[in-house]
């Protein structure tokens, strides 16, 4: 695809603006962009540490916890006292095999993040967009609204003269090949698992995956078609037009070749997350838990599309009821089986997700800004 008329064209213009010239006739410092502000000291990472304790970061991690052990409590179904007996008797290697089909899905987001990079003219390795994708997905473990995508952002543009708008742009159409990926694959795996026939709730869920594919269907027509001549309407300052233009063009830079690459890349993702259910599943070993793959599948879909709800921190409490509704009232299984499912799970994905991504951040070269200097001015040519 290419960028809506009006626009500056990906190419040598554009990405020339990214590394304006300073008034001594020097660059400005890396990682600094065309109208936004240069990047110059270490600070990220206190202002990150801030965000982690502020009120709201607080509230929204504590009443989630609050209210799911607050019910968990006022049904006897769930039988807590069992809970620990239950997690300790699981296969271990079935645990394993979980956690590291999960983490083999890391790589293959670094490396389809990397592919969007480049289509919008940044070049990235697949190891140095791994980290940083870790990183972000990390914090959007800790804070709520998503901050990580913003935080990834942030993080390449301390690491490479590019610009945050445009590299935003990448991100956002990586989160809509994530909701077309989930909805789609949710949506055959709902189809086939309930292929004998659907009761209200199920439609309800297969109907929300269509709503969200049709919506998205919309979004993306109306901002490739409209967007920047809505946007010129509005009494917005130009500098709001051209970050715009910049995060256009990281959006739309995806080209149609890529598409089958990259949707191929999206399935493979969200297949290693229903795999991870799968052998946790296994791994607990209840016999009156019979979901099968597309079963499996269907719920690890619907409690992923659950995430993009962005009120909690990775989804905070409104996943792990999902989980336990989708499990307990469409599959029969029992309160506390399912209860000890979700925990189990989730703790693959969010709580180890935290413990190796602090590490990760703290001995990571890409958290860490130094002090960049201007280079000197240029020789005039005689």
């Amino acid at each position: 695809m290419t960028a809506s008329s009006g626009q500056r064209p990906l190419g040598e213009a554009s990405d020339r603006s990214d590394v304006p010239a300073t008034a001594s006739g020097g660059t400005a410092p890396a990682g600094s962009t065309g109208g936004e502000p240069a990047v110059e000291v270490s600070a990220e990472s206190l202002s990150l540490l801030r965000r982690l304790r502020s009120p709201r970061t607080i509230i929204s991690l504590a009443v989630p916890l609050v209210l799911l052990a607050l019910l968990a409590r006022s049904l006897p179904g769930f039988q807590l006292d069992q809970l620990p007996s239950r997690i300790l008797a699981a296969n271990p290697w079935l645990l394993l095999a979980a956690f590291l089909i999960y983490y083999a899905g890391f790589p293959i987001r670094g490396y389809r993040w990397s592919l969007l990079l480049r289509s919008a003219g940044t070049r990235l390795s697949t190891r140095d967009s791994t980290e940083i994708v870790f990183i972000s997905w990390m914090v959007n473990c800790l804070v709520p609204a998503k901050l990580g995508d913003v935080y990834r952002a942030y993080l390449l543009r301390m690491n490479r003269a590019v610009s945050t708008s445009r590299t935003l742009g990448t991100v956002f159409i990586e989160r809509v090949l994530d909701l077309f990926g989930i909805a789609v694959l949710g949506l055959a795996a709902g189809f086939w698992s309930f292929r004998g026939g659907f009761d209200p709730y199920v439609e309800f869920v297969l109907g929300l995956g269509v709503a969200v594919v049709v919506v998205l269907a919309v979004a993306l027509l109306t901002l490739r078609n409209f967007g920047r001549r809505i946007l010129v309407r509005l009494p917005v300052p130009h500098t709001a037009v051209e970050l715009y233009d910049r995060f256009e063009e990281g959006f739309f830079a995806l080209k149609a070749r890529s598409v089958p690459r990259l949707g191929a890349l999206t399935g493979l993702i969200w297949s290693t997350e229903a795999m991870r259910l799968w052998f946790v599943i296994a791994a607990l070993g209840y016999a009156d838990v019979r979901l099968g793959l597309s079963g499996t599948f269907f719920v690890a879909l619907a409690a992923s599309l659950l995430t993009a709800i962005p009120l909690t921190p990775g989804g905070l409490g409104i996943v792990e009821a999902g989980m336990v509704g989708i499990l307990t009232y469409i599959y029969g299984v029992p309160q506390g089986e399912a209860l000890t499912i979700a925990l189990v799970d989730r703790s693959i994905s969010i709580l180890s997700v935290i413990v190796i991504g602090a590490i990760v951040y703290v001995l990571s070269s890409k958290t860490k800004v130094v002090r960049r200097p201007i280079a000197p001015a240029a020789a005039p040519s005689p």
